[in-house]
């Protein structure tokens, strides 16, 4: 099944049920219990600089972890599995001096995806989908990160787009969607959004966008100060897929602010909140069963199209999650995109 048909496919199961993605990738690597040397495996043995908690190195040292990792979200119950590519730029890279591996940490994270979603549509006969995760880099655009001079910026607007462009470009062959995440500034994301537009203006492949912001705290507002409906205003303009917001807080915290941006955006939303807020050790102790039932009254009151999970949620979340959506009717953005989901038309190139 090549990509429009699994875009299709994933389209016409949207208008039926709730659609589940991954849970934490961070979360399950974590529990490999690497150390410095498990990080580098064979072809890193002699790198010069430390590499320990570069998770998306793994994709080239250890691809087969990566990819069993892929496989057990999806026999939980995922539809679509995210890259474990969040990092994955030249400039996120650089902190291991890995910079110019970047395009090869994000084909690879891509592919082994790809492999384990096919691998399970083939043994289950259903379609499985894979969305190239892009993280906000550790750089911002918008903030100053010195006090005493608010105009200095560590990166402009072309690098960050021109870094995103080569993380995309590199995942492009294997991905269904691309998912802009855990955006904390806006700006950032619309360096992403112009880059992905970029590739498509040059390529021609119509990839779908999902977004997801972070509210960073119970302000209600990302760290560059939007709420989530001016967040949503402030991208709209992408046609993205799904729209929604993933990490920071737990799901009893994070529905305010999803209710807010279900109720003003005209697309799919999508949610991936952390199991609970981290305890004072920064571990999650949300059991797969609570996180559930906060989304599961989500899911019933019409909130949601994509549920899944961020920190600290397992495969077992997503099990759970996948139980207590199962008998609920997706949230319906508006009457044309229901009226094209299901005439069988192409929404994702018309209204996306």
């Amino acid at each position: 099944m090549n990509r429009n048909a699994r875009i299709h496919a994933l389209e016409a199961i949207a208008c039926e049920r709730i659609l589940i993605l991954d849970g934490a990738m961070g979360t399950q690597i974590q529990d490999l219990k690497l150390d410095e040397t498990g990080y580098r495996g064979d072809r890193f043995a002699g790198w010069a600089a430390p590499i320990k908690g570069n998770n998306d190195i793994l994709n080239l040292s250890h691809p087969d972890a990566v990819r069993g990792i892929h496989c057990a979200y999806f026999e939980a119950g995922a539809d679509i599995v995210e890259t474990n590519t969040f990092s994955a730029t030249s400039i996120a890279q650089a902190d291991y001096d890995m910079q110019l591996l970047a395009p090869e940490i994000a084909r690879e994270g891509a592919r082994l995806a790809r492999d384990a979603a096919d691998a399970i549509a083939a043994e289950t006969g259903s379609v499985r989908g894979v969305a190239g995760a892009i993280g906000p880099t550790n750089k911002t655009l918008s903030i100053s990160p010195q006090v005493n001079d608010p105009g200095h910026r560590d990166v402009d607007f072309e690098t960050v787009r021109a870094a995103y462009f080569e993380q995309a470009a590199a995942m492009e062959p294997f991905v269904d969607f691309f998912l802009i995440e855990t955006i904390f500034d806006t700006l950032n994301a619309k360096a992403a959004i112009k880059a992905l537009l970029d590739l498509r203006a040059e390529t021609g492949a119509v990839v779908p966008i999902m977004i997801s912001g972070t509210i960073t705290d119970r302000s209600g507002r990302t760290l560059s100060g939007q709420t989530a409906e001016a967040f949503w205003h402030s991208v709209r303009h992408a046609r993205p897929w799904a729209i929604g917001l993933n990490c920071a807080l737990g799901a009893d915290e994070m529905r305010p602010y999803i209710g807010e941006i279900s109720r003003v955006a005209d697309t799919r939303i999508l949610a991936y909140p952390n199991a609970g807020l981290p305890n004072d050790m920064g571990e999650y102790d949300e059991t797969p069963d609570q996180t559930a039932e906060h989304l599961g009254e989500w899911a019933s009151s019409g909130l949601v199209n994509i549920l899944g999970g961020c920190c600290g949620t397992t495969p077992a979340h997503i099990r759970a999650i996948t139980a207590a959506a199962k008998a609920a009717m997706p949230r319906q953005p508006a009457k044309r995109r229901r009226a094209m989901c299901l005439a069988g038309l192409e929404p994702f190139e018309l209204a996306s």
